[in-house]
Formats: structure tokens, C-alpha cells, sequence
């Protein structure tokens, strides 16, 4: 008697927290994705957050590829109309490659994040402005500043965008006078997952924010005069000042080139009229062991120099048409494959003869 009396009362309990559930009590958690384990309601079903920043937001999406914006309070700004001074950006937002930021003269920046609808995904958005063509500067010398662009180790080319890079969990992109770091986490996946779920939503980011960003300044004359054929993607290093290590050379962008076993790289020298090429000539001629060389364009020189101070050195031959500056030079990243003269000579030469058209 005493058993079925306990459980009538038992039916009795049930019956009641069955009844509450139907009459103002809290409806019960949201299920759990089985492959995830996050709840499977979509924090961005209603469109996500909003950047309270004039500058910034109509540059970002609110949402892109399953991911939104998270919560105004989200947004911290550095610098110029800033809420922080830009030391403090060294001093509370990166652990490390502030050092970098500074050299290339970062004058504002600004820290938020994208968070996945559904999922455990998140990303983490530096947006930071630089003066000029710094921020071209920045990008690819921390591509291919000390790697071979042709290592596997390097990031890849991001379809729809002209000036970008994916690696695993980290996209680049840069545009006029922004360069944005991208960086994708998720603590709930596997390292084969993340490198398949963070291309995905790197790649949709950055497609919209490059087509978003602001195309000024435009991409510089001596980056845009480099040849297309035969250049190794991403394999581009843009430098605003002391080009390949010469003091007073200014600017100059390198291109790096790959044809079968041989490798190669054709600078370009910054000028914008005939005389400011001439002086980069004549800077260049007063290199130690510099060498003239005739029947080449307007002046021809052979000279050795390195990327920069550290870099091993190699040699180029360099020549002048007008205002343009060309030059060839071996691949510091491939000792054993050097190219000679008159090697160097026919590719420089074609070169010279597009300046004069």
C-alpha cells in the first residue's frame, strides 16, 4: 500500500511540473546543435550589431556568411577621433607586432568582432589606417619580408580580392589607406575543422570589405608598372623609403618571378619625371663595385644590393627610359640559380622598349 501511495504521489509531482511549464514559467533552453554543442538559436537573425563609428560603418558588413557584428560596446578605437590615445594600442589591445604598426606610422585603428549565427565561430577585426602607401608597405613586407613566396607556409591569394591573403584562421586586406587584419577562432573545433571553417568565413568577410574599402590612395605607379606574367602570387614587396637598402633611393616596389627552374626579380624604382629617375640612377652608379653598362635605354648600371641590411645581396643590373626605372635582378631565396648578364639584359630590355611607348 505504502509503494503505490508513493507512487501515485510521484504521478501526482509529474503532473504539476507538467502543467507549470504551460502557464508562465520560462520556456526551456534552446537545443543544442549535436555538432557543435551551441544553442541553435541565431544571434544574427536580427541582423547583427551596429559599428557606432561615421568612418567605419559603411565600410563593414553587419553581416556576412553566417556571421554578424556583436554588440556596440564591442568597438574600441585608437587615434585619430579615437576614444584612446594610439600608444594605448600597444599598451591594451596587441601582444605583439605593435613595434611594426608604429614604424609604418599608424595614425588610427579599431578593434571589434564578428560572431558566428549559429556556432562557436568568432572574429576578431583590426581595422587600422596609415599615411600614404604605408599600409601596401606594411602588407607585404609581412608577406614575404623574410619568406619565400613560394613556400608552402605561405598564405594564399583571396579570390575577389586584388590586395589580400588567407592563411589558417588569419586573412589580410588592404586598400588605399587601410590595411585589416582578420583572425578566426573557435574553441569548439578541431584544427582540421577550423582550417575548413575559417576559410569560409575569412574569405566572405574580406571579399565584402575589400569591395567596401576606399581605393585612395591608388595602388602605387611603381607596384602597378611591375609585369603580371610569370609573377608569383602575392610575391610583391612595395617599400616607401631607402629602397632595397639604398639611403635616398625613395620608394620602389620588387616583383618576384618564377619560369620553369629559373627565378628571378624586376624592381621598379618610384619617379615621377625624368629627372628625379636620373638621380635615382646616379644614386645607384655610386654604389661600391657599381658598373656602368652601355646600350641599354637611356643609362644602364650594374650593381649589387640586398633587400635590406640583414638580406643577402644580389646583384642587378638596372637601366632608365625617361622617367622609368627598371631593374633585373637574381633571387636571394635560390643562391645556387643565378642568371647571367646578358640573361638579365633580355628580360630588362622589353621592359625599357614598353617606357618609351
Amino acid at each position: 500500500m505504502r509503494s503505490v501511495a508513493l507512487a501515485l504521489l510521484v504521478v501526482a509531482l509529474a503532473s504539476c511540473k507538467s502543467e507549470s511549464k504551460h502557464e508562465g514559467a520560462p520556456p526551456p533552453p534552446a537545443p543544442s546543435s549535436p555538432a557543435s554543442g551551441q544553442p541553435s538559436i541565431d544571434r544574427c537573425a536580427a541582423g547583427g550589431g551596429v559599428l557606432v563609428d561615421a568612418a567605419l560603418a559603411p565600410l563593414f558588413p553587419r553581416a556576412r556568411g553566417g556571421y554578424c557584428l556583436g554588440e556596440a560596446s564591442d568597438l574600441k578605437t585608437y587615434g585619430k577621433e579615437g576614444k584612446l590615445g594610439i600608444k594605448q594600442l600597444c599598451e591594451t589591445a596587441l601582444d605583439g607586432g605593435c613595434e611594426e604598426y608604429m614604424r609604418f606610422g599608424v595614425t588610427r585603428a579599431a578593434i571589434f568582432h564578428y560572431a558566428q549565427g549559429v556556432g562557436g565561430g568568432s572574429v576578431e577585426v583590426i581595422a587600422s589606417q596609415f599615411p600614404g602607401d604605408a599600409a601596401l608597405s606594411l602588407f607585404t613586407t609581412r608577406l614575404v619580408g623574410d619568406l619565400d613566396p613560394v613556400d608552402p607556409a605561405m598564405p594564399r591569394p583571396i579570390a575577389g580580392v586584388a590586395s589580400g591573403s588567407l592563411g589558417t584562421g588569419k586573412a589580410y586586406v588592404v586598400r588605399g589607406s587601410y590595411f585589416v587584419e582578420l583572425t578566426y577562432s573557435n574553441e569548439i573545433e578541431t584544427p582540421e575543422q577550423l582550417a575548413q571553417s575559417s576559410a569560409a568565413a575569412l574569405t566572405a568577410l574580406a571579399q565584402d570589405i575589400w569591395a567596401k574599402l576606399p581605393d585612395k590612395p591608388a595602388t602605387p605607379a611603381a607596384v602597378a608598372a611591375l609585369p603580371e606574367a610569370d609573377r608569383i602570387p602575392l610575391g610583391l614587396l612595395y617599400v616607401t623609403n631607402d629602397f632595397l637598402a639604398v639611403p635616398g633611393l625613395g620608394a620602389g616596389a620588387v616583383g618576384f618571378y618564377k619560369k620553369g627552374d629559373a627565378r628571378w626579380r624586376t624592381a621598379v624604382v618610384a619617379s615621377t619625371d625624368a629627372e628625379q629617375a636620373k638621380r635615382a640612377m646616379q644614386t645607384l652608379a655610386k654604389r661600391p663595385g657599381a658598373l656602368p653598362v652601355a646600350a641599354v635605354g637611356d643609362e644602364a648600371v650594374q650593381v649589387v644590393l640586398a633587400a635590406n641590411a640583414e638580406r643577402p645581396k644580389i646583384e642587378f643590373i638596372f637601366a632608365r627610359k625617361g622617367a622609368s626605372v627598371f631593374g633585373i635582378g637574381d633571387d636571394e631565396f635560390v643562391p645556387g640559380v643565378k642568371a647571367g648578364k646578358e640573361e638579365k639584359l633580355a628580360r630588362l630590355r622589353p621592359l625599357i622598349a614598353a617606357a618609351t611607348k
